[in-house]
């Protein structure tokens, strides 16, 4: 009878130390990224048959075990993925409404100060002194649109470099869980299935949520407990111990522009979620759009001008020239194209009219024979009969469309946007006051009738095919991007609230509370003691039977 006291007390032990020992684990990792509390899964080993019925043989610790639930985690890592995209778009769409919605950096001011100086030369055409500040008030102004211009190319290198980055930490992220599942399924074939590597599993799940923070992935677990990764649509990014990188490149047929590569196949437009998703989703919505629109503006208004400028007579009698130069403005092209060596040809021409203008084009070859350009502003459409009528037509939106290389097929599709970069090159291209064509005929003293329809294009219905003033213009781009930013902040709000609900669910269940472990730090404590004290309790029962058998 002693030695079975003994037997039950010496498993208790065992057992109520292994508690402790788990119990101290989970106070030590409280603020432990990642870390799932862990539970001491005990087991009444077998009884013994005896004449008086089975008796209990002790408690034996089958299983450390943590708490864990795929569904809550599941969640979680969506969260982290839905917030992380409309977090990180509102941020950037955030700073291009800030600069155009300013009154120290948005535009609006600064064309009014130059039609202000218009007016003034309108009044005095013969003055030095008024012609000298119109000059300085365009230099200003373009100036101004330098600045903002190459304030959003500088947002678009950071949006390539944020890309770059975040493909790498995918690429490393991708490394470290092809790792651990190797030395998961190792540790779970050791133990025959029986026990699970705790540690090594919620690193691997950290792991997840880092990955998910830059893009929405999938997951599918494995028999032998390893796990499968996909992003995009389908693609594997972590098969087994496998994992397979991520690179960016540029696009075929604009080396400024970066795309995705996965297997030597362009994914972009196939990722969701995440970091990766949302700068890519601000390059294309709100980048992209506004530097298209600023530059549409910019190109019109100076379009305009310089036609005006033309038509009239300087102090020395001579036909006035363009007062704005646009330097060497670089046409956006981005599309796909069935023949890898396509090569285009697109560079920027000034047009001779802002009434066409659009932000951007579409160019389809529909049949072997015909081409569709489209306007992406109202959708309308013109159809060309072949290559040579579509590149004629081109320069009055502002462009030249050639092959270089390679050969169009049907069904390739290119989109064109001809001002791209307009804003950050234009400059002014007077320089003496006395060329200001203020006049509308040599001779006349005091004619000011070119600097009155000078003045008079700050109101001219000019842009839009006649529908809209440049004010009225560039308060549609205010408003735009405006409207971009302000529902990317009502979604991160609501993200943020969700995220939170999973992260308060997943906490409920793996989370370490340290009340509840205090406590049970006191009642394995107490059942250590007990087990001890039947210890102490069969070792005197045995030194009495021995004593009665001396």
């Amino acid at each position: 009878m002693a030695i079975g006291i003994l037997n039950n007390a010496l498993t208790g032990l065992a057992a109520f130390q292994r508690s402790l020992e788990t119990t101290s684990n989970n106070i030590a990792n409280v603020n432990t990224e990642g870390y799932s509390r862990q539970r001491v899964e005990l087991r009444s080993m077998p009884e013994q048959y005896t004449g008086a019925g089975f008796i209990g043989s002790g408690v034996n610790t089958a299983n450390v075990s943590r708490s864990y639930d795929q569904f809550v985690t599941a969640q979680l890592r969506s969260s982290i993925s839905a917030h992380s995209d409309v977090a990180t778009y509102h941020s950037m769409a955030a700073e291009i409404d800030n600069l155009f919605a300013s009154q120290d950096t948005g535009l609006s001011n600064t064309m009014k100060s130059f039609f202000n100086s218009v007016n003034d030369v309108a009044s005095a055409p013969s003055s030095m002194p008024v012609r000298n500040v119109m000059l300085a008030e365009a230099r200003s102004m373009t100036a101004h649109f330098n600045i903002v211009g190459n304030r959003l190319e500088d947002m678009q290198q950071r949006v390539d470099s944020n890309i770059s980055t975040v493909v790498e930490d995918l690429n490393q992220l991708a490394s470290g869980i092809a790792r651990l599942n190797v030395q998961i399924t190792d540790d779970i074939r050791r133990t025959s299935g029986k026990q699970l590597p705790n540690a090594l599993l919620d690193q691997r799940d950290v792991l997840l949520n880092k990955i998910a923070e830059n893009v929405d992935v999938s997951v599918v677990e494995q028999n032998d407990g390893s796990l499968s990764v996909f992003i995009g649509r389908g693609q594997p990014l972590v098969m087994n111990s496998i994992a397979y990188p991520l690179s960016v490149q540029s696009s075929q047929l604009n080396p400024a522009q970066r795309e995705i590569v996965y297997k030597d196949k362009a994914i972009t437009g196939q990722l969701s979620g995440g970091k990766l998703a949302a700068n890519l989703r601000f390059r294309d919505e709100v980048l992209n759009a506004a530097q298209s629109q600023l530059g549409t503006l910019v190109l019109g208004f100076a379009t305009e001008f310089n036609n005006r400028h033309a038509a009239g007579v300087d102090l020395d009698g001579n036909a006035g020239n363009a007062l704005f130069a646009f330097g060497t403005a670089q046409p956006q092209v981005t599309g796909s194209a069935a023949d890898p060596a396509l090569r285009l040809g697109v560079t920027f021409t000034p047009p001779p009219s802002s009434a066409p203008l659009a932000t951007a084009y579409r160019i389809t070859q529909t049949t072997p024979t015909h081409f569709e350009l489209r306007n992406l502003n109202d959708n309308s459409m013109t159809s060309y009969p072949d290559l040579a009528a579509l590149q004629a037509a081109t320069p009055a939106h502002g462009f030249n469309f050639n092959v270089t290389a390679g050969s169009i097929s049907v069904g390739d599709s290119f989109v064109i946007r001809p001002a791209m970069d307009v804003a950050s090159k234009i400059s002014v291209a007077l320089t003496n006051p006395r060329q200001i064509a203020a006049a509308d005929a040599a001779g006349l003293p005091g004619d000011n009738r070119n600097a009155l329809r000078l003045a008079n294009l700050e109101n001219a219905t000019l842009m839009q095919n006649g529908k809209s003033t440049f004010n009225q213009v560039y308060g549609q781009l205010v408003a735009d991007v405006g409207g971009l930013t302000h529902a990317a902040s009502i979604s991160s709000n609501a993200q943020k609230v969700l995220l939170e609900q999973a992260r308060t669910t997943r906490e409920s269940l793996s989370g370490v509370n340290l009340d509840e472990e205090a406590a049970n730090l006191i009642k394995f404590q107490n059942a250590y003691q007990a087990a001890a004290q039947a210890v102490s309790m069969a070792n005197s029962l045995f030194e009495t039977l021995i004593g009665v058998v001396r």
